[in-house]
């Protein structure tokens, strides 16, 4: 594959410091491998964090956005858009849900989760509604999002955080009981089914059944926040399938479109008809290419089989991972699903991203102390060993005892 010619740096950038960046600059990919502007080469497992769902370059995705592009990139919500129906359409479908809501991204998909939340308290006539969130919680960086986020050095410098909020520990039944029985003015609940950025830690099947019976009880919504979980990344097209439960709000994005920007807010019968004409909107969500981004990606998954593949993957990636490691001190836990596994460590392991990188590895670190791995959803069994041989080593040398001083 010929790499597009890369212009030079420039001497000083302008690009405004909001990211700790490694000193390498991507230049072109193809399926799990990527290649760096040196003519490097690295097989990604963090997938651009979750979001290149067919990899780089897939040869089913590429001309159909090709032939978009040519055709219509941009409207406006004016006018109906037969691509935004079309894929509400697949989504409800594969959901059982009852509508979608488009916008750009995880955090917008999430904001519009919170105005439905608020409307459908203050419809129920509660002046001051409150949402249920949780602790290392991620929902976003927005005011409002950063609020629900259970996460203190995500928020600091950002008060005065937004009201609303009641947070509980994930997985606690009794502490969200006790919500229930002391805050009168509680519309939902709001909940990575696994939190990602708090270091990949699932809902339990049991909880979110829990969960489920209690805003049926308290006529409460269930939202469960699917923006880095759901579209196959843990072999069920959304994660909250394997608990058997059904959600009233579900934010959807970064997988959704395998690159090309998009959000979702998808909604069963007791929200569907909470937002109308002016309560809500998006310039650019819901555009003819973010739309046919997602109508293919969806329609590779199923074709491809890719569901099935995250699963079986999957297993066996966290197998080989679990085999490699067993044993070893500073390693506290090995966990996810499918294709999203944390491996937690006792220690800050941020430098490992770096290390990595030099020995062709692409990973992310998540809450100080957990390697992330977030490949696309097209990653091989070959693939797999060969992350577990790149990576042990390196987390085998992170972990060693410092030589003694002579």
């Amino acid at each position: 594959m010929t790499a597009p010619e890369t212009p030079p740096a420039p001497a000083a950038s302008h690009v405004m410091n909001t990211y700790g960046r490694l000193p390498l600059a991507l230049s072109h990919g193809r399926g799990c491998r990527v290649w760096d502007t040196e003519g490097r080469e690295y097989l990604d497992a963090l997938g651009g964090i979750a979001v290149n769902t067919l990899g780089h370059a897939h040869p089913k995705l590429v001309p159909a956005l090709q032939e978009q592009v040519a055709r219509l990139i941009h409207c406006s919500n004016y006018y109906r858009i037969p691509l935004q129906e079309q894929l509400a359409d697949t989504l409800c479908r594969l959901s059982g849900l009852e509508n979608a809501f488009f916008c750009n991204s995880g955090l917008e998909a999430n904001e519009a989760a919170l105005k439905i939340a608020r409307k459908f308290g203050h419809d129920k006539g509660i002046d001051r509604p409150e949402v249920i969130v949780y602790e290392k919680a991620f929902h976003g960086r927005s005011i409002a999002t950063l609020s629900a986020t259970g996460n203190p050095k995500v928020q600091a410098g950002f008060g005065p955080l937004v009201e609303g909020f009641v947070r509980v520990p994930l997985n606690d039944v009794a502490a969200i009981e006790e919500v229930a029985n002391t805050r009168p003015n509680v519309t939902a609940v709001f909940l990575e089914v696994i939190q990602g950025e708090g270091g990949v830690h699932p809902a339990t099947t049991a909880y979110l059944q829990a969960v489920r019976r209690l805003c049926d009880e308290n006529d409460w919504l269930l939202m469960l926040d699917e923006v880095q979980c759901g579209i196959g990344r843990t072999g069920r097209w959304f994660a909250h399938q394997w608990a058997g439960i059904l959600p009233d709000v579900m934010p959807l994005a970064k997988g959704l479109g395998s690159g090309v920007p998009i959000g979702a807010v998808v909604c069963g019968p007791r929200a569907a008809q909470v937002l109308g004409p002016g309560n809500h909107g998006s310039t650019f969500g819901g555009n003819p290419l973010a739309m046919r981004a997602g109508v293919e990606t969806l329609r590779i998954m199923a074709e491809d089989g890719l569901l099935e593949n995250a699963a079986t993957v999957g297993a066996a990636l966290q197998a080989g991972l679990a085999r490699e490691l067993a044993g070893l001190a500073g390693v506290t836990e090995i966990r996810g699903q499918g294709l999203m596994i944390g491996i937690e460590l006792d220690r800050p392991c941020g430098e490992l991203l770096g290390r990595a990188a030099a020995a062709g590895l692409l990973i992310s670190v998540t809450a100080d102390r957990v390697i992330r791995l977030v490949p696309p959803l097209i990653l091989s069994l070959a693939e797999a060993a060969e992350l577990v041989e790149r990576l042990v080593p390196l987390i085998r040398d992170f972990l060693a005892p410092a030589p003694a001083a002579a």
